[in-house]
């Protein structure tokens, strides 16, 4: 009420609160699910008489971010990022949103609140939330822009989310580019996964950015204040900001496979030298052996007292040319 916000009175329903906030100007009914069960979803279904597809929706998940309506209920998807740096992966969270007028009711369909630590338990009667949330739930002048303040609040903290998590890519990155340049030969790998990362986050910050961009065109059909229309503005401003270090990451990444891979070349490029010049040095030798060996009758050094010695000093001489030769070469 007033921005002030105020728990529901026990026993009251969510048909009741949200009639009670319809009724009553200054105030709204806001529900926050941590961890919805089935009939808590179908009780939110029936007392705003959702539709069946956004139902399905509701208690299937794992949708992409996007901006809907279905008759006077808005329904919002986000997905709020973290990085995990042990395993160099993306923690997706997906956040779904029912907006309507007086009410909002926020799903957290992954057991954690967006800035909560990755320890946080989830508690249906005690909502764990992170820092930037109870900052945000205490903004009383944000709070009396109503129902859209709030949906303002969530875009605003899982947009702040994106920049640790590009930073913590951007860390691996620099790791990465110091493992390509010291020959590590598993870094091919760790590029490949670490892209996919990225092409993930790009994918979230993309469809993220066209949600944005339908509430601020004003499709969504709600009154927004000019002060919230500029907050929403900023909240733009970060994402396409995030949206261009993402591009930047991912070739970045590129550029770094490609480099990898001339490395590699070149490496085996150099490899194949040093075989190729043994194996002339060894051959050379194995030639001589070989004429000597075949079993001819009438060959001049069979009958020479030093034709042996002759012929072992002419494959050393032979070894150690080649030799000096593939050395000045570099080829070993």
């Amino acid at each position: 009420m007033d921005g002030l916000p105020a728990p529901v009175p026990e026993g009251v329903s969510v048909a009741e609160a949200t009639a009670f906030a319809r009724d009553n100007s200054g105030h709204m009914a806001m529900f926050l699910y941590a961890n919805p069960r089935a009939d808590q979803v179908n009780e939110l279904a029936e007392a705003w008489d959702l539709h069946p597809v956004l139902i399905e929706d509701l208690i299937n998940a794992g949708q992409r971010p996007k901006l809907e309506r279905y008759g006077e209920t808005l329904f919002l998807v986000a997905r709020a990022a973290r990085y995990v740096d042990k395993t160099e992966e993306v923690d997706f969270g997906e956040f779904h949103v029912l907006l309507r007028p007086g009410a909002v009711a926020v799903i957290c369909q992954d057991d954690r609140w967006i800035s909560a630590p990755a320890t946080a338990t989830v508690d249906e009667d005690n909502v764990d939330f992170g820092d930037r949330e109870r900052a945000l739930l205490a903004d009383q002048t944000l709070l009396r822009m109503g129902p859209i303040a709030v949906v303002y609040m969530l875009l605003d903290t899982i947009v702040n989310g994106y920049g640790p998590v590009l930073r913590g890519i951007a860390h691996d990155k620099e790791e990465i580019e110091r493992q390509v340049f010291s020959g590590d030969i598993s870094v091919a790998e760790r590029i490949y996964r670490l892209s996919r990362e990225v092409i993930e986050i790009q994918q979230a910050i993309t469809s993220m950015t066209d949600a944005v961009d339908m509430l601020r065109s004003g499709t969504d059909k709600q009154a927004i204040s000019q002060e919230l229309l500029m907050r929403l503005d900023a909240v733009a401003d970060d994402l396409t900001q995030a949206a261009a270090k993402a591009a930047m990451l991912r070739d970045a990444l590129t550029q770094i496979l490609s480099v990898n891979a001339t490395l590699v070349n070149q490496r085996q490029n150099e490899d194949m030298k040093r075989i190729s010049g043994w194996a002339a040095i060894l051959f050379a030798p194995s030639l001589i052996g070989g004429v000597y060996g075949m079993n001819f009758e009438i060959m001049p050094e069979l009958s020479w007292g030093l034709g042996y010695l002759f012929a072992l000093g002419l494959m050393l001489a032979l070894a150690v040319m080649l030799y000096l030769v593939f050395k000045r070469s570099k080829w070993i």
